[in-house]
């Protein structure tokens, strides 16, 4: 098949053929209709982490059209619509549940194993779930990684109906997925950033109020989600109340904090880590998104443009997801 590929890590990715991927007992190729960036595509050509072997196909969010099953698969036929877990587990581990994302087996799609930017991808039969009919593939493509982390942190932080939650760095991702999940179970939302236009479409997009990322914010509130690190670490900790929720899903300036602990004891502060989400939670967000949950798009572009769309997330250019459409 034709795909976006590396050769070698550190190094760029390349468009070309590859070895067509054949779908095992137990698994489903997927003709990709629409897959999604993440900040991994750009990690990948780092060699941080370094693929296991080469070449080596990203794309962590992926949906499309069931294209061929393998032996012993019953729950999908070809020609159904679906949207791929990024989270891969072995079949067992689906037995924890919502823990099924801790399973030490777990694999990341378009990390461990070869992802979504190209014709087609296969992946564990367990691994899907039903296109909502309502949606376009774009906004299927969109929500799997950044949604399910959302949702995971938000419900470990136990968040209800007119909590008040600090989003830092709104742009990303997971940081506009966790807004409009907040929003959407009724949260009063407010978000930082450096950039005057994001904080303008934020509010748009409902946030009651807009910071710059840079400046101690002047709000408390009972949850904060970060995907930025050291940069805006200790402006937003600061923000919480006795009990208050740190939830962590990134560190785009940096891997190390400092932790100030009685701080964190005193105030009897949680914090909460998480990346990409159970096939139970995966299953939860995908009825949110049938239901209308809003899934905020930044741009569209045609698979050929990856190089592009690439460029957009390195300069942090965008507000929401940046979706590739493959012909």
């Amino acid at each position: 098949m034709r795909a976006w590929h590396l050769e070698e890590s550190p190094g760029q990715y390349v468009e070309g053929e590859v070895p067509d991927p054949v779908a095992g007992p137990g698994e489903v190729r997927v003709a990709v209709k629409a897959s999604a960036l993440n900040h991994m595509d750009l990690w990948l050509t780092t060699g941080l982490p370094k693929p296991p072997a080469f070449p080596h196909v990203p794309g962590n969010d992926v949906a499309g059209v069931v294209e061929s099953v393998g032996a012993g698969v019953t729950d999908w036929q070809v020609g159904d619509e679906v949207v791929v877990n990024t989270a891969v587990v072995p079949a067992e581990a689906l037995a924890r549940g919502v823990d099924s994302v801790l399973d030490p087996a777990m694999q990341l799609l378009g990390e461990h194993c070869w992802g979504g930017h190209g014709e087609y991808c296969v992946v564990p039969a367990h691994q899907l779930a039903r296109k909502p009919p309502n949606r376009s593939w774009a906004e299927v493509a969109a929500y799997p990684v950044c949604s399910t982390t959302a949702w995971r942190l938000l419900r470990r932080a136990r968040i209800q109906a007119g909590d008040t939650v600090l989003v830092t760095g709104i742009g990303g991702g997971v940081a506009t997925a966790a807004m409009m999940l907040a929003l959407h179970l009724g949260a009063r939302v407010f978000v930082t950033s450096r950039e005057e236009e994001k904080r303008r479409r934020a509010l748009e997009l409902g946030a009651e109020g807009a910071f710059d990322s840079e400046e101690p914010y002047p709000v408390t509130v009972d949850i904060v989600v970060d995907s930025i690190g050291p940069a805006t670490w200790e402006h937003a900790i600061r923000t919480l109340r006795h009990g208050g929720r740190m939830c962590v899903c990134g560190g785009t300036s940096g891997p190390k904090v400092q932790l100030n602990l009685p701080r964190l004891f005193f105030k009897q502060l949680d914090v909460i880590g998480a990346s990409c989400g159970s096939q139970e939670e995966f299953d939860h967000v995908t009825g949110l998104v049938a239901d209308g949950l809003p899934v905020v798009i930044d741009e569209i572009l045609p698979l050929s443009e990856y190089p592009r769309a690439l460029e957009r997330l390195r300069t942090a250019a965008q507000l929401g997801k940046v979706v590739l459409e493959h012909p």
